[in-house]
């Protein structure tokens, strides 16, 4: 659902600026006027903060969300257990050796 509303969105601007490339909307009005202009830019940055809030936490729910290991740790996890089985092979040799 999500999809297609970024995509109507995305859409409406792209029929936006052809039909201001196009000429069916004066830019130079809405620029002149510098009440409207301040408008627009206020509610640009309002949309663009809330906006960037709701992305920030998509992106933080999908980092914490995911419980397995990444490939990356799994590798650590399996080299550290190497690790201890190695110095503990050692520790017997060395127990060993001092008899």
């Amino acid at each position: 659902m999500s999809l297609l509303l970024m995509g109507f969105i995305v859409l409406m601007l792209g029929i936006l600026s052809v039909s201001i490339m196009a000429g069916f909307f004066r830019v130079g009005d809405f620029l002149t006027d510098f009440y409207t202009f301040v408008f627009a830019l206020v509610v640009i940055s309002i949309l663009g903060i809330i906006g960037a809030a709701f992305l920030g936490i998509y992106i933080s729910h999908r980092v914490f969300s995911s419980r397995d290991f990444s490939t990356f740790e799994e590798e650590m996890l399996k080299m550290k257990g190497e690790v201890e089985y190695i110095r503990k092979k050692i520790d017997e040799l060395m127990e060993k050796g001092s008899d």
